[in-house]
């Protein structure tokens, strides 16, 4: 009895881990994914530029169609500028 309790105490120090490695290492990324805040592989980097690449052109395509209907507002303002003034100069009265 006394011999099997020694052995099974004795087995568990003999055993060591010779190679161990994480799950990361084993799939061959070298970065962390950039949602941790890491680089990313090439695709990923590939990817998230192409995205950022989309995201900047429909900003830029809202932004061009901002100014477009800020110039319309901006000649529809000076089109009832204008016509207020012609209807106060045919008014008389008042120097204007």
């Amino acid at each position: 009895m006394m011999r099997t309790s020694i052995t099974k105490l004795a087995r568990p120090a003999l055993v060591s881990r010779t190679f161990s490695t994480t799950v990361r290492a084993m799939a061959g990324e070298t970065g962390a994914p950039p949602k941790t805040g890491g680089q990313g592989d090439a695709f990923q980097k590939r990817e998230r530029a192409n995205e950022d690449y989309a995201i900047r052109q429909r900003e830029k395509e809202k932004l061009m169609e901002l100014k477009k209907k800020l110039a319309e507002q901006q000649a529809h303002l000076q089109q009832l500028s204008d016509h207020i003034d012609e209807i106060t100069k045919d008014q008389g009265g008042e120097q204007n």
